[in-house]
């Protein structure tokens, strides 16, 4: 789990990590919060292994998270999200079963009881082509707070961008592990709960969601494609915050694109095919 300044949320969130049948070892990577959450977690639930970094590194605290596992599978949880009963022995289950597996990309409830998140659907009809040889739909990319990965695999490719923060980070990663050969898939009956929390920014989070899809396009897909996505979103940044997000995304421009490595034609194709899913998407929902 990783958290910043939302202490009355983890608090609330651990006792249901903690009471999983499967009784996982529960890692919490405190991101330099003022709160007091680390020395509360470390007090009410000694158990928790509590990593406390000294700044905010966003999604990238899971890294730090995952160098501290010791177990082969590591979920992901955030401050606001649980897993349902029985979810991780199932995903451990399919990651056994399938060595070639990097991540069980899961169904993300929005709250118990709620409908699944408008991603699940997305994944679960992905015009991806079906490979038989695994568990559930093939996806190229999923919700951090519903995903179980292979701890090796992670490590391996360098786990969440530093640049990213919390905001549509997962799609860089999951490309990272499609581009050395990992698979990645949705498996429905692996079942998170995110109930969103109440302490958030939207329109904070719309400037990242807008910055780090524009740094998407430059750090892995190929120039054709970047230039379209970066066309495309500069026109439809209309509110404030979207507009904001652009203009930080081009500010750091030099530093993002010094660490560019564009995707192989293969697997650029097969992000063609879930953006003209998008685009579709898109236009039916406005009609």
């Amino acid at each position: 789990m990783i958290t910043w300044n939302r202490r009355a949320d983890v608090l609330e969130t651990l006792p249901r990590l903690l009471a999983l049948p499967e009784q996982p070892p529960v890692i919490v990577v405190d991101n330099g919060s003022d709160d007091g959450t680390a020395e509360a977690v470390r007090a009410r639930h000694p158990e928790v292994v509590v990593v406390a970094l000294a700044e905010n590194r966003g999604a990238a605290g899971r890294n730090v998270g995952v160098e501290h596992a010791v177990t082969p599978y590591v979920a992901f949880a955030d401050d606001d999200s649980w897993w349902a009963p029985g979810a991780l022995a199932t995903a451990a289950d399919v990651l056994d079963a399938h060595p070639g597996m990097a991540l069980v990309a899961g169904t993300v409830l929005l709250g118990e009881g709620g409908p699944p998140d408008p991603t699940v659907e997305a994944m679960r009809r992905s015009s991806l082509p079906l490979d038989p040889r695994l568990p559930g739909p093939p996806v190229l990319g999923f919700i951090a707070c519903g995903a179980i990965a292979r701890r090796t695999s992670f490590l391996a490719v360098g786990g969440f961008s530093a640049l990213f923060g919390v905001g549509g980070e997962e799609d860089l990663l999951a490309v990272d592990f499609a581009e050395r050969g990992w698979d990645l898939a949705h498996v429905p009956d692996v079942v998170a709960v995110h109930q969103p929390s109440a302490n958030r920014d939207r329109g904070e989070r719309q400037r990242i969601l807008v910055r780090n899809a524009m740094w998407q396009a430059w750090l892995r897909r190929r120039w054709p494609t970047a230039l379209r996505i970066t066309a495309r979103t500069v026109i439809t940044a209309r509110d404030g915050a979207s507009r904001r997000g652009v203009l930080d995304a081009v500010r750091r421009a030099p530093t993002v694109l010094a660490q560019r490595r564009p995707v192989s034609p293969l697997i650029e194709g097969r992000l063609t095919q879930l953006d003209q899913d998008r685009s579709r998407r898109r236009d039916r929902a406005t009609r």
